[in-house]
């Protein structure tokens, strides 16, 4: 399983917390320091769409007019914080975010 994020994002460290805490063997990938490559980028966008990108981020909104307008690769290839995290590969499935319904399917009924 891999979970991309970065370290400092509060949802991303209660993701990791939970899942190891489960037995779930997690592999974190910091996208900040390890980038991801133009065919990561790629899946995540075609597993989630524009659900990819947090629009509510201060990166988003940081973003210039023809960054706005760009799709969600492009996006998050010039700034891979826009991403919406974490993102969570368990073998062929493909989580965003981290919330009660999600810890549900990955944690069972706690």
């Amino acid at each position: 399983m891999i979970l991309y994020g970065i370290p400092t994002c509060d949802t991303c460290k209660k993701a990791l917390k939970a899942l190891e805490a489960a037995g779930r063997e997690v592999t974190f990938r910091d996208i900040r320091a390890n980038p991801l490559s133009e065919a990561e980028v790629s899946r995540i966008v075609q597993e989630f769409g524009d659900l990819a990108v947090n629009r509510q981020s201060t990166t988003y909104r940081s973003f210039n007019d023809f960054l706005k307008a760009s799709d969600p690769e492009v996006q998050i290839m010039s700034q891979p914080t826009v991403m919406k995290r974490p993102v969570i590969q368990d073998g062929d499935r493909w989580f965003l975010g981290w919330d009660s319904a999600t810890a549900d399917i990955m944690l069972g009924p706690r």
